[in-house]
């Protein structure tokens, strides 16, 4: 019979072993594991996975593309003529420059005024950029004070039959000055009811008898309520057919988390990995859902930007896109389910769509001269971004683990081993020891700020490739050396909290979760596969882990994610960038931290255990 103070000494011992388990790993309320559920579970109640019909969005300022399809409205077959009529309006007396594009022979009048004209057959040639289309024409459109009328007239030869009309693009440069450009639409125009100025920009009318110098009467009469000498019967002012879209559901400011882009990509590609870890096939399916949607979809999504000119539309940027955002990194969740799951149903479409974009990833996205890293056009030619680290490697390192031909397996990992090596000759900064958002080829003596989030895709792609790289490969040391240096610089600027901030060496800029999560992600990677130090990364990884871990409520919502970012040399820019929960941008990275830092906690109670 036990004696009661060995029974108490026993009971003090038992109680002093669990709060040291508790001291390293946590509570099991608190393990990383279900901190990252929690966001999981959020996703499956909130993501529909559908489209819901609407009307096509107005946008009344005329900075963005607006066009006019005689063709739906008036039907193609036979060579005709018809009229679309708008107006804009601006504050004070202007030229602006307005770029044009169109089938056939075409003329544009402003207040009665000639301003374009161009005559013969022709083809609708629009070139679409990383994130703008250019024209091939253009004019100069003088605007007075006040309300500008706006007249073309378009002419088909029975095939197409369509106008375009844009202001320059800036490709989404961030721009210091703010831009005035006039409103457009029929808001101001005389006995037009407001309901129909909501519902679209333009009055058309037409069909009338081929002939662009046959003067029409809507040259010489604009009036409502009288009928028109038309090619086949009279005809009036209406309003364009209209469409209706197939939109995203529940978009917030940030987004959604399931339209067509490189960060709702990685979280379904971080729910599959979540899957794999717990075995809780409810993560793998929402992946599973996300690749479906979007591969099911592409017949829609192409009818709308191809057919009904919707270059906007919801998930557009899956047709023929040029940017890594749209292409490469928003692929892998479909090439992570070929690579793990086989024989599914519409494999063959998986299957179509990764070998596209195999062949995109070595030969069609553009790369900056004399080296091998992919650039970019916006905000101007070439721009290398530290952002395509991670839009671009990760990508060729699932491409080489997904070919069964070993010469193939290794030219995409040779590719993706140069690529990350080639980055850090444009974009490391020696002497601060981080990454500079983007280096400008014509001006590389310019410095701009070290972004946290950007130089998270650095690392995060480091780690992507010194996992898959085999350790005698002749680049391996050259990375694993840039890795440690670059870790050992980042954990000078961790918060006493815990945080990196959203500059990182800007201590007054704000704690920003994104960026922590993925350097937390990348450093217990380095701990538990033996790149680090455990002693000394792995309090830095459980402190930045508590940091993320504290934005992150029970019902699974993730607090301080700054939003998508252009690249400035303007450091208020960043300093003042808005923050918002849920964005997919954090989201996915924190997911991946929690993976990540619960299996390095695992391996470090093994440890002990053994």
């Amino acid at each position: 019979m036990m004696n009661p103070d060995t029974k108490m000494t026993i009971k003090k011992y038992l109680c002093f072993i669990v709060l040291l388990l508790l001291a390293h790993t946590g509570t099991a309320q608190d393990r990383p594991v279900d901190k990252i559920k929690r966001i999981g579970d959020k996703l499956i109640r909130e993501t529909p996975f559908a489209y819901r019909l609407t009307v096509p969005a107005r946008d009344s300022c005329f900075n963005t593309l607006h066009f006019i399809d005689f063709g739906r409205s008036f039907g193609t077959g036979k060579e005709a003529v018809a009229y679309a009529f708008t107006q804009l309006t601006f504050s004070r007396d202007t030229v602006i420059t307005v770029e044009v594009e169109h089938n056939d022979a075409c003329k544009i009048w402003c207040n009665g005024a000639l301003v374009y004209e161009k005559k013969g057959t022709r083809h609708i040639e629009i070139i679409r950029d990383e994130r703008s289309m250019k024209m091939s024409g253009s004019f100069t459109l003088p605007l007075k004070k006040g309300n500008n009328s706006l007249l073309i007239k378009s002419q088909t030869a029975g095939k197409e039959w369509c106008v375009f009309l844009q202001p320059p693009s800036e490709k989404d440069a961030v721009i210091s000055t703010e831009r005035s450009y006039p409103e457009i639409g029929l808001k101001y125009v005389k006995n037009i009811d407001r309901e129909v100025a909501a519902l679209t920009d333009w009055l058309v009318i037409g069909p009338f008898a081929p002939g662009m110098d046959i003067v029409h009467e809507p040259e010489k009469t604009f009036s409502f309520g009288y009928m028109y000498k038309g090619l086949y019967k009279p005809v009036t002012w209406t309003i364009p057919k209209t469409e209706v879209l197939g939109d995203m559901i529940g978009a917030r400011a940030w987004g959604t988390t399931y339209q067509w882009n490189y960060h709702n990509g990685g979280v379904a590609w971080a729910m599959q990995v979540l899957g794999a870890l717990t075995g809780e096939q409810k993560y793998k399916q929402w992946g599973t859902r996300f690749c479906d949607y979007q591969m099911e979809g592409m017949p829609f999504v192409n009818y709308q930007v191809n057919e009904l000119k919707a270059y906007n539309s919801a998930n557009a940027m899956v047709i023929n896109s040029s940017l890594l955002d749209f292409t490469l990194a928003p692929s892998l969740p479909i090439i992570y389910r070929l690579r793990t799951e086989k024989q599914f149903k519409n494999d063959s479409i998986y299957r179509a769509y990764i070998s596209k974009m195999m062949q995109y990833a070595r030969f069609g996205q553009i790369r900056s001269k004399g080296f091998t890293n992919y650039t970019r056009t916006t905000p101007e030619e070439y721009t290398v971004w530290v952002d395509d680290m991670f839009m671009g490697i990760p990508f060729l390192v699932q491409a080489g683990l997904y070919s069964d031909s070993p010469e193939i397996k290794k030219a995409f990992l040779d590719d993706a081993a140069s690529q990350l090596i080639d980055f850090t000759r444009h974009v490391w900064d020696p002497e601060a020891r981080l990454y500079m958002h983007a280096s400008y080829s014509s001006r590389p003596q310019v410095k701009l700020p070290y972004w946290s989030r950007a130089n998270g895709w650095a690392i995060w792609a480091m780690t992507e490739v010194l996992m898959a790289l085999p350790r005698n490969h002749p680049k391996y040391k050259t990375i694993l050396q840039q890795y440690r240096v670059f870790v050992n610089s980042l954990i000078r600027y961790q918060s006493a909290d815990g945080f990196w901030h959203n500059v990182i060496n800007r201590p007054d800029s704000p704690e920003e979760v994104s960026g922590t999560a993925i350097f937390t992600m990348a450093m217990a990677r380095g701990v538990r596969l033996g790149w680090l130090n455990p002693k000394q990364f792995e309090p830095v990884v459980k402190k930045g882990w508590q940091a993320v871990a504290s934005e992150i409520e029970d019902d699974g919502t993730v607090h301080k994610i700054c939003i998508g970012t252009m690249c400035s040399e303007d450091i208020n820019y960043y300093m003042n960038r808005p923050f918002f929960d849920n964005d997919t941008h954090g989201s996915f990275a924190v997911i991946f931290a929690g993976i990540e830092v619960q299996q390095m906690l695992d391996r470090s109670d093994k440890k002990l255990k053994q």
